[in-house]
């Protein structure tokens, strides 16, 4: 008969003590290439609409952040959300457009409206030689000769008009010359004069000139002369 050994066995179960420092744990790294292959697998799967290894379209520098070309590329969106206030400051603003060359133009105006009442005379001129004439009149009631009736009745009358209306074309040609030099001076203008601004100071300039050289060649009698009395008939 055999004997049966009662002795309970001894099991050897794996050492889990730490290896010495300098060595690799076999485990360790085997299961540290297992990762690295995954990695270079996923790494290497294309992307079915270009038929090429996918890649990073963001790659991150070594603090995390994304690189140049991102921002790069996100930055004309930026710019493209914000109001252009550079072009709305250069913008004229119409009311500035508006009132810009009011006065200048007024002035114009005014010039070529008085070169007109030169020429064609104006109620002042007009009363003024009547009561030219009325003068004469008053003094030529008591006796006089022919000629010192037609100087004070007729001639002062003729040459008060002319006197009136050059004065009328000295304020016209004046007032035309101011608007044409005023850019000139004073602080200067963003805008240049208007256009008809000029041309209608240089017509008020024009026909002051002409009003002046009229009234100058009346006052001194070099258009037409006064009347003279004929010598009375012999009896």
């Amino acid at each position: 008969m055999r004997r049966m050994n009662t002795t309970p066995s001894t099991t050897t179960t794996p050492s889990t003590t730490t290896p010495p420092a300098g060595t690799t744990d076999p485990a360790e790294g085997s299961a540290d290439a297992v990762t690295e292959e995954a990695t270079a697998k996923d790494s290497l799967v294309k992307d079915p609409a270009t038929d090429s290894p996918a890649k990073d379209p963001a790659p991150k520098d070594a603090t995390g952040t994304p690189s140049d070309a991102a921002d790069s590329g996100t930055a004309p969106d930026d710019l493209a959300g914000q109001p252009d206030d550079d072009d709305d400051a250069l913008e004229p603003d119409p009311f500035d457009e508006a009132r810009h060359g009011v006065g200048a133009g007024a002035a114009a105006v005014v010039s070529a409206a008085l070169g007109v009442v030169a020429l064609t005379g104006a109620w002042t001129g007009r009363v003024a030689a009547e009561r030219e004439t009325l003068i004469g009149q008053i003094q030529t009631s008591g006796g006089g000769s022919a000629a010192q009736q037609i100087s004070e009745i007729y001639g002062d009358a003729w040459h008060t008009t002319a006197l009136v209306n050059g004065v009328f074309a000295v304020l016209a040609l004046l007032v035309g010359v101011f608007v044409l030099i005023r850019p000139a001076f004073g602080a200067p203008s963003e805008r240049p004069q208007p256009t008809w601004v000029r041309a209608v100071a240089l017509a008020g300039v024009a026909l002051g000139v002409l009003g002046v050289l009229i009234s100058a060649g009346m006052y001194f009698d070099l258009f037409v002369s006064l009347p003279t009395a004929g010598a009375p008939a012999g009896g």
